[in-house]
């Protein structure tokens, strides 16, 4: 899963309203550019090699491999591969960097360089040549840019091989064309700023010289499925003098997609954000003005004269049912524990994914430190675990929980533990697969050692400061006995609420999640953070102000039980989120193998499972909120 950011440089509010269009580009302070001489060796990198979209447009596979998978062959350097350092992002994203075989010298052109020869059983041919048809592509880093193909410099990457009149054919020469780039303070130091890879599939016949694979008349390469086949790896080397700044090198990586497809999915989530919202306002500001002043006046000549206001009392009550139930509006729901210990969850999910966004919007996580997005992810969320303990542990304590140390061990538990679970298990697929995209045992074990160390320690201190807390008083006094709730008509029913509510925080992001699933499945680097953000913002409004529209609806028919009908009814856009995932698997992918279609589907449903957990907590948040709001401003005795 790729996901990289370049931001516009300039002040905060300029960021925040160009950052959608432009795509100029800065370096943070200690991401230094590494120049090089005339003839210094210049590293070159191998990296994952992952499945993209073949010529039918179909993904065929979500599983990647190591460079150096026994079965590719490929040539290794002397002394065999090296790991590379990586941060933990990048190891959970599936990036294995290792050293290679191939040298590349500053400004010196080489052709036809013989890296190795080898022999391909038929065993491993069939193994290849299926991976060729799955579109697997290979992944170089030089001077840590990666390497894109020629006729395809959008995305990073080149094809293992391809098709050449029906027949399969296997991408065994490189011509690596170099983008280099002189500063002008100086002319014997220079930077790369661009890499580009032509692979070609050449079946030589004898000795390899320097001319060889510059010969039209070299038949392609097929790798035979009846026998073994002669296999020589070469490459050539040119470097090209480009105006190109290494500033701005990620600048062809790093536009944005279809601009005018975003701007027509914000225009058109800001006039649905805008619509609802102004319906609510007009819907609730007038009418719970118009109920709380008669409530208000009749309260006052109950004061005066309480019989003489009674009938009228009452006529008024049948005409407004949402004060009938200010007796059993803070009644404390079921369950109510583990309704906690999500909305816990959510808060440190919600503020986590605010302060994520926030910092790629701004370039805190500049494209050439690989994996930082999902290091300061991991860092963020297991930090704010106080945040999820003491939002836990103050509804808790308000809704009268007795059970509080059940509380703050499932706080910090009870989530991350199904999240952890589901991932370990499909992480069992990968590992049978022998995938690279395996997250390593010991990286687990150092996920696991992180978060009992720090994580669960501030969650437990988070709880301990909520239920120190004092407790948070309902504006009104709860009754003993529970007022009997009427048949709710169609569109309140759970269900039908719940479909209503949850398809308006995802009509608000449905565009931006198209492109956000392609480049967590295509392999493609995610770079508009700033539409990103805006679509982050419509979603929240959308989600408050559509749960607190329900809310109002089941109180006006005395339906006081709104705690879970929130949670749940904002949470349901997650269901939709797995809906369009499941279209999206039909449309854009052909998966031929039984784990690539689990890997698939349980990663959809891990991260609807965390959309659930978000989008319902706001959901509630901004309901209670509204529910304290209208209740503390009517005078009940």
């Amino acid at each position: 899963m790729h996901f990289r950011k370049h931001a516009p440089s300039g002040a905060l509010i300029a960021s925040l309203l160009a950052a959608p269009q432009l795509a100029s580009a800065f370096y943070l302070p200690g991401v230094a550019p590494t120049s090089y001489k005339p003839n210094d060796l210049v590293p070159l990198y191998v990296n994952t090699i992952r499945p993209v979209a073949v010529h039918d447009a179909f993904l065929h596979s979500v599983v990647s491999y190591d460079y150096y998978q026994p079965l590719f062959q490929f040539c290794q350097p002397e002394g065999g591969p090296k790991s590379v350092g990586e941060s933990l992002g990048s190891i959970l994203f599936g990036d294995r960097i290792k050293t290679s075989p191939f040298e590349l010298k500053m400004k010196q052109n080489e052709t036809c360089k013989v890296t190795c020869p080898v022999t391909y059983h038929k065993g491993a041919a069939l193994w290849l040549n299926q991976q060729i048809k799955n579109g697997l592509s290979i992944n170089w880093l030089v001077d840590g840019f990666p390497a894109g193909q020629v006729y395809n410099t959008g995305n990073p990457g080149f094809l293992l091989g391809g098709e050449v009149n029906g027949e399969v054919v296997f991408n065994n020469h490189y011509d690596i064309f170099i983008e280099y780039h002189t500063p002008s303070a100086s002319k014997d130091e220079h930077r790369v700023v661009g890499v580009l890879v032509q692979p070609e599939s050449k079946k030589y016949s004898g000795e390899v010289k320097s001319d060889t694979c510059l010969q039209q008349s070299i038949p392609p390469l097929v790798l035979s499925e009846t026998g073994d086949t002669e296999v020589t790896f070469t490459y050539s080397v040119y470097w090209i003098s480009s105006p190109t700044a290494w500033a701005t090198r990620w600048d062809k990586y790093l536009h944005v997609i279809d601009p005018k497809i975003h701007w027509f999915s914000l225009i058109n989530s800001a006039v649905i954000v805008v619509f609802l919202v102004l319906t609510v306002m007009s819907v609730l500001i007038r009418a719970l003005k118009k109920d709380i002043a008669r409530y208000n006046r009749l309260d006052q000549i109950n004061l005066d004269d309480l019989s003489g206001t009674s009938a009228l009392e009452d006529g008024v009550q049948e005409d407004s049912g949402w004060k009938l139930v200010h007796g059993d509006v803070f009644r404390t729901p079921s369950h109510p524990l583990l309704l906690s210990v999500f909305l816990g969850n959510g808060a440190q999910l919600f503020v986590m994914t605010g302060f994520t966004i926030a910092f790629a919007l701004l370039g805190f996580l500049s494209p050439s430190n690989r994996g930082s997005l999902g290091t300061i992810m991991v860092f963020l969320y297991t930090v704010l675990g106080f945040v999820g303990g003491y939002a836990s542990a103050r509804i808790y304590k308000s809704m009268q929980g007795e059970k509080w140390k059940l509380n703050i061990i499932l706080t910090p538990l009870l989530v991350p533990s199904i999240v952890f679970s589901t991932f370990f298990l499909l992480d069992l697929f990968l590992w049978a697969k022998e995938s690279s995209g395996a997250v390593p045992f010991t990286t687990m074990l150092v996920i696991i050692l992180i978060w009992f160390v720090i994580s669960v320690p501030l969650s437990f201190a988070g709880s301990w400061l909520g239920f120190r807390a004092p407790a948070i008083e309902a504006p009104v006094r709860t009754n003993q006995i529970p007022r009997q709730i009427p048949p709710a008509t169609t569109y309140l029913r759970p269900i039908p609420s719940m479909l209503l509510v949850g398809i308006l925080p995802f009509g608000a992001i449905f565009v931006e999640l198209y492109f956000i699933m392609s480049s967590i499945w295509f392999s493609r680097i995610y770079y508009m953070f700033g539409f990103l953000f805006l679509c982050y913002g419509l979603m929240i409004m959308t989600c408050a102000a559509a749960t607190i529209l329900l809310v109002y609806f089941l109180l006006c028919a005395e339906n006081y039980n709104w705690q879970w009908r929130a949670f749940l009814a904002a949470g349901t856009s997650a269901g939709y989120i797995f809906l369009n995932a499941l279209v999206y698997w039909v449309s854009k992918l052909s998966l031929s193998g039984f784990a690539g279609s689990v890997l698939y589907i349980g990663y959809s449903l891990l991260i609807s499972f965390l959309f659930f957990i978000l989008t319902g907590s706001i959901g509630f948040f901004s309901s209670w909120w509204f529910v304290r709001k209208i209740y503390s401003s009517i005078k009940i005795d």
